[in-house]
């Protein structure tokens, strides 16, 4: 692995040095996430492989080429798993770009994101310097947060070459249940079961149809059941449905296109649907929206706003209303200063995040 880690340094270098972008790239699965792709394409498959695993300790270390089918697959030797849920969106799914997309599932609402289970991380800055940043245990992980700055940041930073990961066992038990109701009755029980001690772990809420995922112990769950009611799901179809979730194959994705956007917007859980055009599928909870519409983007953004939240152009739309919310400037300053500090030449991934780093 040595003679890879010396190819990304050339190829770093040499960009640093002619001033030319790079374009970080795993997989490819989410490609299109984010704004524009510039630069010579840097494959990071070619650094693969499990560095370190601890069933004992809940940590696994790998680096960035690892295929994510991969990681989930020793984990489940262990009966464990990535708590976040990630998605792949696509067959050749990385575990560097799980992290640099930082992307959650349907398990998000219970467990956390993806930057709450990042321990510590390696990286290639655009001097070809490798950085280390946090540990392999929780005991170990101090000083500044800068693994967990990773987690989202599109490749803006640096090279991500390894990472390791929190994981978790995997639930007992699971089933799913299914209500009938409204998007505002939806909402206001799902805000009402968040302050019980439950064991939800996923909801998803479209077509006045609401689906809760229990996930823990069994005696917890049969206790869960009886208290919420609702109709028990067939455990094959529940799997599907999350997975159609969790990779946006269910057939509510299968409206957004060129005439309407995917937007995703994170709200206050106690937020009521809007009532602007297009539909609507509600998860985490209710701290989670996705919304396909052909409404112009400020009045999204706007919507979001004044919920107290923002609002991401997650896939189609028009590119110049800018994928992610815009910042204040001294946020923007912040951003500048740390993609200074990273890759003073501007090399990695440029644009793709904000026009201005």
């Amino acid at each position: 692995m040595n003679t890879v880690l010396e190819q990304f340094r050339a190829a770093i270098e040499t960009a640093t040095a002619t001033h030319q972008p790079l374009q970080l790239r795993g997989g490819g699965t989410k490609q299109w996430y984010g704004q524009q792709l510039v630069g010579q394409v840097l494959d990071t498959r070619p650094y693969r492989g499990v560095i370190a695993y601890d069933p004992a300790e809940l940590v696994i270390t790998a680096r960035c080429g690892t295929p994510l089918a991969e990681i989930e697959a020793v984990l489940a030797e262990k009966n464990q798993l990535l708590p976040f849920e990630p998605p792949y969106f696509g067959p050749h799914a990385t575990f560097g770009g799980c992290v640099a997309a930082g992307l959650s599932g349907p398990r998000r609402q219970a467990a956390g994101a993806v930057r709450d289970f990042v321990l510590g991380a390696a990286l290639m800055d655009g001097k070809g310097q490798v950085l280390h940043f946090g540990g392999q245990v929780m005991k170990n992980v101090a000083g500044y947060d800068v693994a967990r700055l990773l987690a989202g940041s599109l490749g803006i930073l640096g090279l991500i070459l390894d990472v390791s990961i929190k994981v978790m066992p995997q639930p007992f038990a699971e089933l799913t249940l299914r209500f009938e109701m409204n998007a505002v009755d939806a909402v206001r029980k799902l805000n009402e079961w968040g302050g019980q001690p439950l064991p939800i772990s996923a909801s998803a809420w479209y077509d006045d149809m609401l689906a809760v995922r229990l996930s823990g112990a069994s005696a917890a769950i049969k206790a869960a059941r009886v208290k919420l009611g609702g109709e028990l799901v067939d455990a094959i179809h529940a799997a599907k449905f999350w997975q159609g979730v969790r990779e946006h194959t269910d057939p509510f994705f299968a409206d957004a296109g060129p005439e309407r956007a995917l937007w995703r917007l994170s709200l206050p859980p106690i937020t009521e649907p809007h009532r602007l055009p297009g539909k609507q599928l509600i998860e985490w909870g209710g701290a989670q929206r996705w919304w396909i519409t052909d409404a112009d983007a400020q009045s999204v953004r706007s919507a979001a706003r004044q919920a107290g939240g923002h609002a991401t152009l997650f896939r189609y739309g028009e590119a110049s209303a800018g994928v992610f919310t815009p910042l204040a400037v001294p946020l923007m300053r912040i951003h500048r200063n740390l993609k200074a500090a990273f890759d003073p030449a501007g090399i990695f991934n440029p644009g793709r995040m904000y026009p201005e780093l």
